[in-house]
């Protein structure tokens, strides 16, 4: 299994001693505890207090600011000594640097909504997710085969924390994207999985010209729809429903570029084969089709590839059973199969997105 050569070096040896792989295995074993104290640090804004307050906090400052009981500050406090969220010295306590990165990197706070609200409950059922294939966890939010079928109707919170830890992964990497796509100066592009149309928005925006068909299904239309309307450029952005699952649909024809952004990790190898093989058979051969993935080995920071592999785990057990965020030799076997061959990979792109290039194999 291929890696870049900072990750290659990472997972290929021992970091920890014996006395810190100790520690690492209870900080496992405890890791929903961790999680749901350290969220209600940040809820109830004792980690903000903290870094107003340089000079630190007695536990009784916080108790009177919070208006939380003795009991409840003290439990909240003791974890997270523990937990290494804050600091006790001179009979106060203060903000560590991993606390200070939970409260101020944007990264850390959606990832910790995204998980609290979409996935916290779900995971219990992990286990048998993983012997059926299916999303067994999916069902704490309603009966439908994938997450994508019922995103309109999930809980207000849940609905909020799926979209913005989208976004956030997708948003940054739309300026150099556009650069990319647009070189090919095409003036027909078909948005697969498009989602509420925010790419489309900064298609239409970036080319006066271009025209964006958006094809997802009709539930995320309708969604895309009122999202767009009265935006600048709304009138150059359609919808095409489809259900993408059944191998019978075909893609409309023709584009002169085919976009699919965070959208194939949607979907088993098997799918994402038959999804491709699909789009190449609308496409001739000054086509391009676009592939978007934060493809996990490929990452700079191995920070970024321990948070990819962990969001796979979402789609285990809540999106669709079968899926996860891809390694980039998977996709290109996927693409190879379905009669198109990667042209060009682009790499660095926002948060650690990658695009793939394809043309027709010939």
């Amino acid at each position: 299994m291929k890696m870049f050569p900072s990750l290659q070096e990472r997972y290929s040896r021992e970091r920890l001693n014996a006395i810190e792989a100790q520690r690492a295995a209870q900080e496992i074993a405890f890791a929903p505890v961790v999680f749901q104290i350290s969220r209600l640090m940040i809820k109830f804004g004792i980690l903000d207090m903290l870094r107003e307050r340089r000079d630190g906090m007695t536990m009784q400052e916080i108790e009177q600011e919070t208006k939380l009981s003795h009991y409840a500050v003290q439990v909240l406090l003791e974890s997270s000594l523990t937990i290494g969220t804050v600091l006790y010295r001179d009979e106060r306590f203060h903000l560590s640097k991993t606390g200070w990165f939970l409260l101020t990197d944007k990264m850390a706070r959606v990832n910790m909504d995204f998980n609290h609200d979409v996935n916290y409950l779900g995971l219990f059922n992990l286990e048998e997710a993983l012997l059926n294939g299916k999303p067994e966890g999916l069902k704490v939010f309603g009966e439908w085969p994938t997450i994508y079928e019922g995103l309109s109707q999930l809980p207000a919170d849940a609905q909020k924390s799926w979209f913005g830890f989208d976004h956030y992964y997708s948003d940054c990497s739309f300026a150099q994207a556009l650069e990319i796509v647009f070189s090919n100066k095409p003036r027909t592009l078909l948005d697969v999985g498009g989602n509420t149309g925010r790419w489309a928005q900064q298609c239409v925006a970036y080319n006066q010209d271009v025209e964006v068909t958006i094809m997802d299904l009709p539930q995320q239309l309708e969604l895309m729809r009122k999202a767009v309307a009265g935006t600048p450029g709304a009138e150059r952005i359609h919808g095409h429903g489809a259900n993408l699952l059944d191998p019978a649909v075909k893609f409309p024809t023709p584009f002169d570029a085919i976009w699919m952004s965070q959208f194939l990790d949607c979907f088993s190898e098997e799918e994402v084969t038959s999804i491709l093989s699909r789009a190449a058979a609308s496409m001739t051969d000054d086509s391009r089709l676009y592939i978007m993935e934060t493809f996990w080995e490929r990452q700079q920071f191995e920070t970024a590839a321990y948070c990819l592999t962990q969001t796979s785990v979402y789609f285990t057990a809540l999106a669709n059973g079968n899926s996860k965020m891809y390694h980039s030799d998977d996709m290109a076997r996927c693409v190879a199969n379905a009669g198109l061959e990667v042209e060009k990979i682009y790499d660095g792109l926002g948060m650690g997105h990658s695009i793939m290039q394809c043309k027709l194999k010939r």
